[in-house]
C-alpha cells in the first residue's frame, strides 16, 4: 500500500513486517537525507576521492539513490560504490513504476536495478545482492566506509539488529567509518556499545533522533553517555541471536 508521507514523498506499507519502509511523519524523502546521507558524509567524505557504501536493506531504494543525488549535487568527483542486500526480489522488480521524488530519478538507475539490480558508470556502482542479509554479509570480503543501518525494526526484525549481526558488519569496516541508524533501542546501542564502536546522538534537524555509531572520534556530534544509561537501566541487554526464538 503506498503512503504519502510528511514532505510529499510516498513510501510502502510492507504487510509482512507491519511496517511502512520510512517514517510518515519525518517524510520518507527527508529522513532519507537527515538521517542517513547528509550526517554520514559529514563525517567520513570529507578529502575522499572514493567511499564504499553498505545500504541495509535496499527496499525502495531511497538510500541508494538518495546518496548518488547528494554526492553529485555536494560532492563532485567523488566516487561512490553502493552494496546493497535485499531479501525481496519482487519489490525491486517493482521499482519502475514507484513514484519517487523527481531528484531520485536520474540517468535511468531506477530501470537498470529494477531489471538486473545493477547499475554503474564512471563515478557510480550500484549493486543489490538478492538473499539473506546475514548470510551475504557473511560470505562478504569489503572495506565499507559508512553503513545505513536501515532494516525494519528490532521488534518485527530482530536478526538485524544483535550483537551476533553487529559484529559481522565491524568486520566489514574501514578504518574510520560511520553507521548510522533511526534506532535509540537501548539494546541496539548497547550492542554496538559492547562491540566497542562510539556512539553519538543524531543531530536532529527536522527528523526525530537516531544512533550514529562509529569507530574512530568522530568530531562536531554529541557522544551518547551510555554509562549513565546502563546505570539506569540495569536490566537491559543487547539483543542476541539466541532471544529470536
Amino acid at each position: 500500500m503506498k503512503i504519502c508521507t510528511f514532505d510529499g514523498s510516498f513510501t510502502l506499507y510492507d504487510e509482512l513486517f507491519d511496517e511502512c519502509y520510512h517514517s510518515v511523519s519525518d517524510g520518507a524523502l527527508n529522513e532519507t537525507l537527515q538521517k542517513h546521507v547528509i550526517p554520514a558524509f559529514n563525517a567520513v567524505a570529507g578529502g575522499k576521492k572514493e567511499i564504499n557504501i553498505l545500504d541495509i536493506c535496499f527496499g525502495l531504494g531511497f538510500n541508494s539513490l538518495a546518496t548518488i543525488w547528494y554526492a553529485k549535487n555536494n560532492y563532485p568527483g567523488l566516487k561512490i560504490n553502493i552494496f546493497s542486500p535485499e531479501m525481496n526480489l519482487a519489490l525491486v522488480q517493482s521499482l519502475r513504476t514507484f513514484e519517487y521524488p523527481e531528484q531520485l530519478l536520474q540517468d535511468g538507475i531506477v530501470d537498470a536495478l529494477a531489471l538486473s539490480q545493477y547499475y554503474a558508470d564512471e563515478d557510480y556502482s550500484v549493486e543489490v545482492a538478492i538473499g539473506d542479509a546475514r548470510e551475504i554479509l557473511k560470505q562478504k570480503e569489503a572495506s565499507f566506509d559508512i553503513v545505513y543501518q536501515d532494516a525494519f525494526s528490532p521488534k518485527k526484525n530482530p536478526e538485524l539488529w544483535t550483537i551476533e549481526y553487529f559484529s559481522d558488519i565491524k568486520r566489514l569496516l574501514a578504518k574510520e567509518a560511520v553507521i548510522t541508524t533511526y534506532s535509540k533501542a537501548t539494546p541496539v546501542r548497547l550492542a554496538l556499545y559492547e562491540l566497542g564502536f562510539n556512539l553519538y546522538e543524531h543531530p536532529r534537524g527536522s527528523v526525530r533522533g537516531g544512533t550514529i555509531a562509529s569507530n574512530f572520534d568522530t568530531k562536531g556530534l554529541q557522544k551518547v553517555d551510555m554509562l549513565t544509561k546502563i546505570k539506569n537501566a540495569p536490566n537491559s541487554r543487547a539483543l542476541r541471536d539466541q532471544d529470536k526464538g
